[in-house]
C-alpha cells in the first residue's frame, strides 16, 4: 500500500513540527516547510522545504518538488501562521494586513496550488489550522481572531464547492499550547501614555501566561491523525482544555452581553 504524502506549512517548530513527527512515526511521508531554511540546518525530524505562504513562487516550487518526487500530495496541513496583539486603535493597519496575508491569504494560496492536483487524483484532505480565538473577538487579539475566523468561514465555503471532486477540507481550532508563537508574533508594546495601557498590559501578561502553561502540541497532532483517519470528516474540530472548547458552546447559548461580561471578567478588564 502506497504511503500517504503530507505537506505541513510552518513545520519547523511548535504545532507543525509536532504534527510532522507524529505522522512520520505512523508511516506517512512528511514534508514540512519553513520560510528560512538557514535557521534549521540541523533539522532532521523529516524533510524540510523552503516555503513562504506570502510568496506564490515558493509555494509553486515546493509543491512541484513533492509531486515530482512522490507523484501526489494526499494531505495538506495549513499550519503556518503568526500572532498579533495590541489595542486595535493603536495597531498599524500594515501590521494587520500582514497578519491577514499570512493567516488567511497564505492558506488560500496553498489551497489554490494543491487543489488542481487533488482534483486530478480525485482524492485529498486539507486541514486548516485555525484557532479557538477565531470563534470570538478577543480583547487586544482582535486582528488575530478576525484572521482565524475568516479562515474558518473560507473553509465552510470551500467544502461545498469541492465536495464533488473527492477532496475534503476541515478546520482544526487549537486552544493554548506551549509553542514559540509568542516570540514570533507582532506585539504592540504597552505604552504608559496610552489610554489602553492598564487593561492591555494586564491582558498581555495573561496571554503570555496561557501560552507558557499551554498543553502539549502532541495533542493537536493526535487530533490531526484522527481527522485523517475519519471516514467522513466533519467541517469543524477543536482541541484544547475543556474551558477553551466549552467557551465556543457558551457563546452559542448565552446572550451576547452575558458572554461579553464573561470575557471581560476573564481578561480582568
Amino acid at each position: 500500500m502506497k504511503k500517504r504524502v503530507v505537506l505541513i506549512t510552518g513545520g519547523s517548530s511548535g504545532i507543525g513540527k509536532a504534527i510532522g513527527n507524529f505522522l512520520s512515526s505512523r508511516g506517512y511521508i512528511v514534508y514540512g516547510t519553513s520560510r528560512n531554511l538557514d535557521q534549521h540546518k540541523d533539522f532532521q525530524d523529516f524533510q524540510l522545504l523552503q516555503l513562504d505562504v506570502r510568496d506564490q513562487q515558493s509555494i509553486n516550487k515546493a509543491v512541484k518538488q513533492i509531486i515530482d518526487e512522490q507523484g501526489s500530495i494526499d494531505i495538506v496541513i495549513n499550519n503556518a501562521g503568526i500572532g498579533i496583539t495590541g489595542p486595535l486603535e493603536e495597531t498599524p493597519v500594515d501590521a494587520i494586513a500582514n497578519v491577514f496575508d499570512i493567516n488567511f491569504s497564505g492558506p488560500m494560496r496553498v489551497i489554490k496550488t494543491v487543489l488542481p492536483f487533488m482534483r486530478q487524483q480525485q482524492s485529498g484532505l486539507i486541514v486548516n489550522i485555525t484557532s479557538i480565538a477565531g470563534y470570538m473577538g478577543l480583547p487586544f487579539r482582535g486582528a488575530y481572531s478576525a484572521s482565524k475566523g475568516a479562515l474558518e468561514l473560507l473553509t465552510e465555503a470551500y467544502r461545498m464547492e469541492i465536495k464533488n471532486f473527492g477532496v475534503n477540507m476541515v478546520n482544526l481550532a487549537p486552544g493554548d499550547f506551549a509553542t514559540n508563537i509568542a516570540s514570533g508574533r507582532y506585539t504592540v508594546e504597552p505604552n504608559e501614555d496610552s489610554p489602553y495601557y492598564k487593561n492591555y498590559k494586564m491582558s498581555l501578561d495573561l496571554m503570555n501566561a496561557h501560552v507558557d502553561d499551554g498543553g502539549d502540541p502532541k495533542m493537536v497532532a493526535m487530533k490531526v491523525w484522527q481527522i485523517i483517519n475519519a471516514k467522513n470528516p466533519k467541517g469543524h474540530y477543536r482541541v484544547g482544555d475543556f474551558m477553551q472548547r466549552f467557551s465556543i458552546v457558551l457563546k452559542k447559548i448565552l446572550p451576547s452581553k452575558v458572554f461579553e461580561k464573561l470575557l471581560l471578567r476573564h481578561y480582568k478588564i
